[in-house]
């Protein structure tokens, strides 16, 4: 079977409509999942079934039944079956069996007979299976297998390849995530990935539905257009219904022959003073739930449309403002946004289907770390609707790639380039009304490559992202920015200071800090890669830093011979100055201890530099927001989703209302404030110096006022009012103090702190007598504690150790005789424990006070 033919089973435009004449069964219970020698028949003989979840992965069925998932699994066939109960088609029904998404390449049969045949992971499938069914069905899908088949050899070549994946990867419309060996060697995603389920379609079928928002002069303007085809009969009337903050508005739609039987409705809304979507940071995303009242002959029928949003988008100030020239600015109802956030990787790698609960949980700690745009990269897999909803609720701008990364695609083959334009158009679709769509992208880092092989960046754009891609966007018309590339931009498309960039000179090729602003960076689609180490499980259990298990969560660059655990080495000893090699052999517990905080500090500090208001930057999106394996990979979460020290690093970086400081050299030092909320702030401004990490030596507060999505930059010594050298560059003696601390309280009693250590960080550990750091809890119903902590002298890097519970601020400094509170929420199935507290500068744990 050709990967890319257009066999049975008609492809589907996907829309978000639900009809409520329809019932759906979803066919996710009794699934068995078994591998067979590649080409074998369909014969279950002699196979070994094992329990299977649908929607689900060959990966997902062999951890579920305790079995290792670590082989390839490209290599041979799986076949995964259900039988289920369903009768025939009534009069005046339809029955369509929908499939979301098989990987890759299959067949699936139904009562023994087959009805569709896919070759693409991201192209779903409906069939008329009415007269097929017969009370007692039994459904089988075949996965062929992969491997034999990237060894073909086809035309036509490549212009050039990559070391990320298997070239003959480029024919297959599957996930380069599970086959890329440098970052994500496995397992691979192979079998029906998203929901299989009957659908018995009465009354009305919607063969496609455009909803798209817009606001023109602060009038909120909602369009639509759905094609209709009525069971028994033609549509009479037709309505848009508007709900939410803004009222209730309704507008009657127009209706038309649109041939072979359908009827095409569209129609217009306008909605004066509209509530406007905003990013969680800058405002509140309000949503809008929209639906059709349509009359059919069987009688009135409500089509659900999803929800929309109002926003303004705009990209850069000036009129010629060129994506490529100038990068990303976005400004979103007049306001400019500083996008920050991650590069995504799916909430269960090998499932691929985690429930709604456990995808919600990800992305509030999105939300809480105040990101606010997620990348979702070509080498992944398109989301679910789930996922987009949650995104739009939660105020989450994305920034779409289509799923096209480094290969040179033979888009010439008609085969390939009518499977191209199916999975674009339904993409398209099914993204193109939602308020949280903010960049679609055509590829992952296919011009880079191009240039980096020495060859013209140009052969990277060609007709697929040049012409055919940025075309259906256009046709569909979508309110995002077209970034054909990322990078893209410049003489090169990696230099950094043009266009859309991935920046990794702080990171991967061992950068100073200030690179991250002689750079020039204008928007960073990739950056910050760094061996984030995790946090011990709850058993304890220190990983074994020589352990192939320890060694393979370590990201490589394919073809290196360094790899990430050396970058996170060298800001070690740049930084902390501390001998890596000497350290990891002779105290591995204070090395990993040490190891995860220096990245989320480096992190932060290349944030803060981007986010001055003087900074060219508009926004960076760090690789990435969780592993995709156990061990020390680049995400800021680890693989069961839970934080690491640097997300927390990171999380007071990112906030919406933020403080900061930069060490400018003989300009002094810089406290800074970001304000991104919709409301002026107003407040204290205190700053404390310290010597020997206790003695107070200067101290000074003054009010201090930022305006609505505005920043403030005060220097230390200005509020001081004397010279005081705080950044140490004068030198004119020892430093009189070693630790700079600020505290901005607001009006609302909110509060943000801040430390700078001039003469390097206070890493010596001293007695938890001499640091006397303490804590206490306080119940705050729900199962949520209040933690009280306090020092006699400035503890640095404190952590809180709360088995059974998250804390929503981690990685501390406290400032000698202060109370620092946080609160505590529990973890769903995780028991309590006792909590003790560590700190960088502290030998030993505390025990915290019950």
């Amino acid at each position: 079977m050709s990967p890319c033919a257009d066999a049975p089973g008609r492809p589907v435009t996907v829309t978000r409509a639900n009809v409520d004449a329809h019932e759906r069964i979803a066919l996710a219970d009794g699934w068995s999942a078994a591998c067979a020698e590649p080409g074998a028949g369909l014969s279950a003989d002699g196979l070994r079934w094992i329990p299977a979840r649908v929607p689900g992965t060959a990966a997902g069925a062999l951890r579920d039944a305790g079995l290792a998932a670590g082989g390839d699994l490209d290599a041979e066939d799986w076949l995964f079956r259900t039988s289920f109960r369903a009768d025939p088609a009534a009069a005046g029904e339809e029955v369509v069996l929908c499939l979301d998404g098989i990987a890759t390449v299959a067949e699936v049969h139904l009562n023994g007979e087959r009805v569709c045949e896919v070759g693409s992971m991201f192209e779903p499938r409906e069939i008329d299976v009415g007269a097929l069914l017969r009370g007692e069905n039994e459904l089988l899908i075949v996965c062929r297998a992969l491997g034999p088949l990237l060894e073909l050899q086809r035309r036509p070549r490549a212009r050039w390849r990559t070391r990320i994946a298997p070239s003959g990867l480029r024919f297959f419309r599957t996930m380069i995530l599970g086959r890329a060996p440098g970052f994500a060697p496995g397992p691979a995603a192979v079998g029906p990935w998203r929901e299989v389920r009957l659908e018995r379609r009465r009354t009305l079928t919607v063969d496609d539905l455009r909803v798209r928002a817009r606001v023109d002069g602060g009038v909120g303007v909602l369009t639509v257009q759905a094609l209709l085809r009525a069971i028994g009969g033609e549509v009479r009337s037709a309505a848009l219904v508007l709900q939410g903050p803004s009222g209730e508005h309704e507008s009657r739609l127009s209706i038309a022959p649109a041939g072979d039987g359908a009827q095409l409705a569209r129609g217009e809304l306008r909605v004066p003073g509209v509530e406007r979507w905003w990013p969680h940071t800058h405002g509140t995303p309000a949503l809008h739930d929209v639906h059709l009242r349509i009359d059919a002959p069987a009688g009135e029928t409500r089509v659900d449309a999803g929800r929309v949003g109002f926003r303004e988008l705009a990209f850069g100030g000036p009129a010629d403002h060129d994506v490529e020239r100038d990068g990303l600015a976005i400004h979103l109802n007049g306001v400019p946004v500083f996008a920050r956030g991650a590069l995504w990787t799916p909430a269960d790698p090998v499932g691929m289907a985690p429930r709604e609960d456990e995808l919600r949980g990800v992305l509030e700690l999105v939300r809480d770390a105040g990101m606010n745009m997620l990348r979702i990269p070509g080498t992944g897999a398109y989301e679910s609707a789930t996922f987009h909803d949650l995104c739009d609720e939660l105020g989450i701008m994305l920034w779409q790639d289509l799923m096209f990364a480094n290969f040179d695609y033979p888009i010439a083959d008609p085969d390939f380039r009518a499977v191209v334009e199916r999975e674009a158009r339904d993409a398209i679709a099914s993204l193109g009304g939602r308020p949280s769509l903010t960049v679609l992208c055509g590829n992952s880092e296919v011009e880079q490559q191009v240039a980096m092989l020495g060859l013209d960046p140009s052969l990277g754009r060609g007709e697929l992202f040049g012409e055919l891609l940025p075309g259906l966007v256009e046709q569909a018309a979508v309110d995002a920015c077209w970034v054909p590339s990322a990078p893209c931009g410049g003489d090169l498309p990696f230099r950094p200071g043009a266009g859309v960039a991935n920046y990794f000179g702080v990171g991967g090729y061992l950068g100073e800090i200030s690179d991250a602003r002689r750079a020039g960076v204008l928007f960073a689609s990739e950056c910050l890669a760094f061996s984030n180490v995790p946090d011990e499980p709850a058993s304890g259990e220190r990983p074994d830093l020589r352990s192939e298990a320890w060694r393979a969560g370590i990201p490589r660059d394919a073809g290196a011979d360094w790899d990430f655990e050396d970058v996170r080495d060298h800001y070690l000893r740049s930084e902390y100055g501390q001998d890596p090699a000497t350290l990891r052999s002779a105290d591995p517990a204070r090395y990993l201890e040490l190891s995860r905080a220096v990245t989320g500090e480096v992190m932060a500090q290349v944030m803060g530099e981007w986010r001055r208001a003087s900074s060219p930057c508009g926004g960076a999106l760090i690789l990435w927001l969780a592993d995709v394996m156990p061990g020390a990979g680049w995400g800021v979460l680890d693989d069961r989703r839970e934080p690491k020290a640097a997300y927390h690093h990171l999380r007071r970086a990112l906030a919406p209302v933020a403080l900061w400081m930069i060490d400018e050299g003989l300009g002094g030092v810089l406290a800074h404030v970001a304000n991104d909320g919709p409301e002026p702030l107003h407040g204290q401004l205190r700053v404390l110096l310290l010597s020997r990490g206790e003695q107070p030596v200067g101290e000074a507060a003054i009010d201090v006022h930022v305006p609505a999505h505005g920043h403030g930059e005060w220097n230390i010594e200005a509020v001081l009012g004397r010279f005081v050298d705080a950044s140490w560059a004068y030198r004119f003696g020892p430093p009189a103090q070693d630790a700079i601390l600020l505290t901005l309280t607001t009006q609302a009693g909110a509060a943000a702190h801040a430390a700078h250590f001039p003469a390097g960080r206070p890493l010596e550990p001293e007695s938890i007598e001499s640091i006397g750091l303490s804590g206490r809890l306080r119940p705050l119903g729900a199962g949520e504690l209040e933690l009280t902590m306090a020092c006699r002298r400035l503890a640095y890097g404190v952590r809180i150790h709360a088995p059974g519970h998250r804390p929503q601020d981690d990685c501390l400094t406290l400032e000698p005789g202060a109370e620092r509170r946080v609160t505590l929420r529990p973890v769903p199935g995780r028991p309590p424990a006792p909590i003790t507290l560590t700190a960088l500068n502290l030998t030993g744990a505390v025990q915290v006070e019950p």
